[in-house]
């Protein structure tokens, strides 16, 4: 009888008495069922999400090294007031890694043909920061042949946020786009995306650097948020877009707000009759980041239609009122889910498969300072993870009620990927 293999899987843990634990777990790899894969896991990357959890609320500046050679660890104190709202993990060792790429290496009986191939994949909840795991084939993506698990490795968080954040615009009836943080990854994926539906864009950066990188990409609108005529800038883009929808990646701050006044005051501008109360066009911010941690302030002349939401990264696809006018109307549209389908019958979907492909100018995860704790600890424990995301992860069109799977991707992106 063949003794089943077993391979190493990071797992975090934070303790009822306030500590952090970062830990390899050496776990037997089952033998697959009739669909499924192993798949030796060669490229992940560190998204926000990822960090989330992997963190939890600790500084990652605070993180030392403990254990033994043998079972090496990671851990950090967490002060008693930043266990609040970590209840539901305490004590309990979780999995981390929410996408991830390597080759086939066993297979079950109905997926044969896919042993040796490689594959991109989301972890299910099972974690990617693992030499093995096993998933349904389905919810695996083919990588063309000659691409490697790193060009593949970040195959679908920020294709899904891009094609959500477009989406979400169409399904509110805007018609342009307003992205901060624009020259992310997810910004630079999102402009190709636009640039080949023409939906126009605003994209806001704080270098002159970041305006530089998407003015060679073909943006049109890039404004940088550090330059003393940021606001007139941001006012003749919005007036020349017509855009009343942006995402948020800063998050805290007065950008969201600074957003919404200038959207009121192009508003106000085209209204030929006046109104004490302000311009009832609504204007809409999704805060989908948390660059900025501090508090988010809300200030100035808004108008009478407006609305903030952050979203929740407790519930993928929902998202939290914080603000809204009274007599402003109420959209059911945020919880509602998107599915793949909806967005695979649109036509433009079908050859967005090069706007989507990573940036080429991606670096290691670790060069962002905010993060070199956990990068450097983490590679002190023999992981290396590869960079690919920059920013966020859900959209508000995503939710869990039906399983976007890899085929189904598939067949939104194409077949190429960055090489």
């Amino acid at each position: 009888m063949t003794q089943n293999r077993s391979g190493l899987e990071l797992r975090s843990k934070i303790s009822s008495l306030g500590t952090l634990e970062l830990f390899l777990e050496e776990v037997v790899v089952p033998e697959p069922a009739p669909d499924e894969l192993v798949i030796r896991i060669e490229a992940a990357p560190l998204n926000p999400s990822d960090i989330i959890l992997l963190l939890g609320p600790a500084d990652p500046s605070a993180i030392r090294q403990a254990g033994t050679v043998e079972c090496p660890r990671a851990i950090a104190t967490i002060s008693p007031e930043r266990l609040v709202g970590q209840k539901s993990r305490l004590d309990v060792a979780l999995p981390v890694g929410n996408e991830g790429a390597g080759v086939v290496i066993k297979a079950g009986p109905d997926v044969q043909s896919l042993i040796g191939r490689t594959v991109a994949a989301r972890g299910g909840g099972q974690g990617m920061y693992a030499q093995y795991r096993v998933l349904k084939a389905p919810d695996c993506l083919v990588l063309p042949e000659g691409a490697s698990p790193r060009d593949g490795a970040s195959a679908f968080i920020n294709p899904l946020t891009v094609l959500g954040m477009v989406e979400t615009m169409r399904r509110e009836g805007h018609k342009a786009l307003v992205h901060t943080a624009a020259a992310s990854n997810v910004g630079q994926m999102l402009n190709r995306v636009c640039l080949a539906d023409s939906i126009p864009l605003v994209n806001i950066v704080r270098s002159q650097a970041q305006t530089n990188l998407l003015r060679k990409m073909g943006a049109r609108h890039v404004l940088d948020s550090t330059s003393p005529d940021f606001r007139p800038a941001l006012i003749g883009a919005l007036a020349e877009t017509g855009a009343t929808l942006a995402f948020d990646a800063i998050g805290g701050g007065t950008m969201a707000a600074t957003i919404l006044a200038a959207m009121e005051e192009v508003a106000n501008a085209g209204s030929t009759t006046y109104s004490r109360y302000g311009s009832p066009v609504h204007k809409q911010v999704y805060i989908y980041g948390g660059l900025n941690p501090g508090p988010k302030v809300i200030e100035g002349n808004l108008g009478t239609a407006w609305g903030i939401v952050v979203l929740s990264k407790d519930r993928p696809g929902c998202g939290k009122e914080i603000a809204r006018p009274r007599c402003c109307r109420t959209d059911n549209d945020l919880c509602e889910p998107l599915y793949s389908r909806d967005i695979a019958d649109r036509g433009p979907v079908a050859r967005r498969d090069r706007c989507l492909q990573p940036p080429s100018n991606r670096r290691e995860i670790s060069h962002r300072s905010e993060r070199k704790g956990a990068s450097e600890q983490l590679e002190e424990l023999g992981i290396s993870i590869a960079s690919t995301s920059a920013h966020l992860v859900c959209s508000a069109s995503f939710q869990e009620p039906r399983h976007i799977s890899g085929l189904e991707l598939h067949e939104l992106l194409g077949r190429r990927l960055s090489r």
